[in-house]
């Protein structure tokens, strides 16, 4: 199961065109003369201080990428330059001359650490020059570089060599240009000498896209097709059996009855990788679209979804569906929840869980097991499509969706459309939550997905999200996205012209038993409603009376009440989750949202400007009503005007027929 990477890659890799090396080191260890050696394949009798830049071409190494070798001086005046070079290289070979073990002991004390310095982060190939002269006696080149290569992960390999008797010179740069083109570290940790999880997870996708029948091992059929698919190659019969073999004898679970098992198929490559064999690894990842971060190259996803600011993104029936079947596969209790476990295992296909940091982290409902429902699954999702349609998008292709891309994703139509409308065909709805300090925000949240009350205050310093699945009077089932803006974060968020186009509803949140809390709230929705009102991005809200249990401020109510009045919006709604009284506040939320051109605030300076705008328009329709009638008018006189003058004319030509003794009938 293997082949020549450079065949099977087309000589591409990723769009790149050439390896730029830099060679550096104490002076006196060789570099010029092994940059020589390689080029011309002999020993240089002269060479000078530095080399210029130096190009081997596509065909002098298997992967047929050139290569540019750039020599470098260690003397201090040339290190401004030393260092622009290292930054410019993608793999450096760092040399020491084996006849002289204090230029090895330099590679410890002063170039490792320098490069960690300059923070230059690409490979290293640390080589012994000068094999000729190297003293017998010496201890050997494990014994030497395993301590350094153990602090200092970034050396790739060790190699000696002799520019002299042209020994190993062609593989010190062999050796550079793979560790670009076949990087160690994204598939390895030489540290416990195992396969990384990114990697793992990769090829444990490749595994179950070539196992057709789902059986749960490659069969001598579909490993043909893998071999074919990676390396345009088939194996042979005898060798797909010496393929197994190896395995068997070294995991006996890795090859069963149906062929090749998953633990086996990573198995051999952990073997191709211990064996310097990288680019077979690398080969089959780019062949099924993997860049060299391990993760699907952006030419496969769509990285932007085209749409205007007020418009979202949702996924389809289509995409729904085949969610729901995955979802049922990987419950395999069948208690109708995925438990963290099988969760884990759902997305073990992809290069991490998405849903592992935030916003994605405890933003939806669980069980006390902490099981997702098929609801809160679906609710996930949403929301992750509806913040970061590409990431959503990668997810599904990641946990085996094959679908057309386009066919997963709807594009809802504009929120000013849906005003002038009056109406709204979306399933996802986001609400922004306003309010101030200790108002309940949080706590309003955290009911939202099922959780139990708590009298402790934990202030919100960054936007939450919480999302569920909000079933309506009529039957219908609505996603709603809750999203709470904290106090400190509102000025933050109105400096952009565009913060609410992404919002259907807003909603404010104030503490019922508290003066300061509802005059805070107050101003807020004149805030928001100003914004809205400023930019066209007006938006549906809602007042929310929280702590209701408490005893009630009764200005506050009173206030509350009149301001919803004369801001044309709904009278608040009084709320306690601490007695489970949410008065159907979700169910509320979501109506109001689905009637775009209603429970939008007016704020005075609003009224002021619609009040304006139909005087003027008021004033232009009289101008325009007298203009008419006067264009009406002049076109009547003239009218009148052309008949007179053709009645005169008439009178005129009678006069004129008669006395000439014609007579014509008038």
């Amino acid at each position: 199961m293997a082949g020549s990477a450079a065949a099977a890659a087309g000589g591409s890799f990723l769009g790149r065109t050439s390896v730029r090396v830099a060679v550096m080191g104490e002076a006196g260890t060789g570099k010029s003369s092994l940059i020589v050696a390689v080029a011309t394949e002999s020993f240089p009798e002269n060479v000078p201080h530095v080399m210029p830049p130096t190009r081997l071409p596509a065909d002098y190494y298997p992967d047929r990428v050139p290569l540019t070798i750039i020599d470098t001086s260690s003397r201090p005046e040339n290190k401004a330059k030393l260092i622009a070079e290292c930054k410019a290289a993608d793999a450096i070979v760092l040399t020491y001359a084996c006849d002289r073990p204090s230029t090895l002991d330099r590679l410890s004390t002063y170039w490792l650490p320098e490069l960690r310095r300059l923070e230059v982060k690409v490979p290293v190939i640390v080589v012994g020059c000068k094999l000729d002269l190297r003293d017998e006696q010496q201890v050997s080149l494990e014994q030497v570089m395993s301590p350094i290569m153990q602090q200092y992960r970034e050396i790739e390999t060790c190699i000696e060599c002799s520019a002299l008797r042209q020994i190993q010179v062609q593989e010190v740069f062999y050796y550079a240009q793979k560790a670009v083109l076949h990087p160690t570290a994204p598939l390895f940790d030489q540290e416990t000498q195992s396969l990384k999880p990114r990697c793992v997870r990769a090829l444990k996708r490749i595994f179950i896209l070539c196992d057709h029948d789902r059986d749960g091992a490659l069969s001598d059929s579909e490993l043909n097709d893998f071999q074919v698919r990676c390396f345009n190659a088939p194996l042979q019969q005898t060798e797909i059996a010496g393929v197994k073999k190896v395995v068997q004898e070294k995991l006996p679970e890795g090859v069963n009855d149906h062929g090749l098992t998953l633990t086996g198929f990573l198995f051999l490559h952990a073997l191709f990788i211990e064996k310097g064999r990288l680019e077979t690894t690398w080969t089959v990842l780019r062949k099924f679209g993997y860049d060299n971060d391990i993760k699907l190259r952006d030419d496969l996803l769509p990285t932007t979804f085209k749409r205007a600011s007020d418009q979202t993104v949702e996924l389809t029936t289509e995409a729904v569906d085949f969610l729901k079947g995955v979802f049922l596969m990987f419950d395999i209790d069948s208690d109708g929840a995925l438990r963290p476990a099988e969760l884990d295992d759902l997305f073990s296909t992809a290069p991490e869980s998405p849903w592992s940091e935030a916003p994605y982290k405890d933003a939806a409902e669980k069980n006390v097991l902490g099981g997702l429902s098929l609801e809160g699954f679906l609710s996930e999702w949403a929301l992750m499509t509806l913040q970061d349609p590409a990431a959503s998008l990668a997810n599904l292709i990641y946990i085996g969706y094959t679908g057309d891309p386009a066919s997963a994703f709807h594009i809802t139509r504009k929120r000013r459309l849906d005003r002038k409308k009056q109406q709204t065909q979306r399933n996802v709805f986001q609400c922004f939550v306003f309010g101030p300090r200790n108002a309940g925000k949080t706590t309003l949240l955290n009911s939202f997905i099922g959780r139990t009350f708590s009298e402790k205050y934990t202030p919100t310093t960054s936007h939450r999200f919480a999302t569920n699945v909000v079933e309506l009077h009529n039957g219908d089932k609505k996603t709603l996205v809750m999203r709470e803006i904290p106090e400190t974060e509102v000025k933050n968020l109105l400096s952009n012209k565009e913060s609410l186009a992404a919002c259907d509803i807003a909603v404010f949140v104030h503490d019922s038993s508290d003066e300061e809390s509802w005059k805070r709230t107050k101003e807020l929705l004149v805030q928001v409603a100003s914004h809205g009102e400023n930019t066209g991005f007006e938006v549906p809200c809602l007042i929310i009376s929280a702590k209701d249990d408490l005893d009630p401020y009764p200005l506050a109510v009173q206030d509350s009440t009149r301001v919803s009045q004369d801001m044309g919006i709904e009278t608040p709604i009084p709320i306690s989750v601490k007695l489970r009284d949410h008065n159907d506040v979700f169910c509320r939320i979501v109506s109001a949202a689905q009637q775009p051109h209603l429970s939008i605030p007016e704020t005075e300076a609003g009224k002021s400007r619609k009040h304006y705008r139909r005087l003027v328009n008021r004033s232009l329709m009289f101008v325009s009503v007298g203009a008419a009638v006067a264009v009406v008018g002049l076109g009547a006189y003239r009218i009148y005007a052309a008949r007179k003058n053709t009645s005169g004319t008439l009178l005129v030509l009678v006069a004129f027929a008669k006395g000439y003794g014609y007579s014509a009938p008038l």
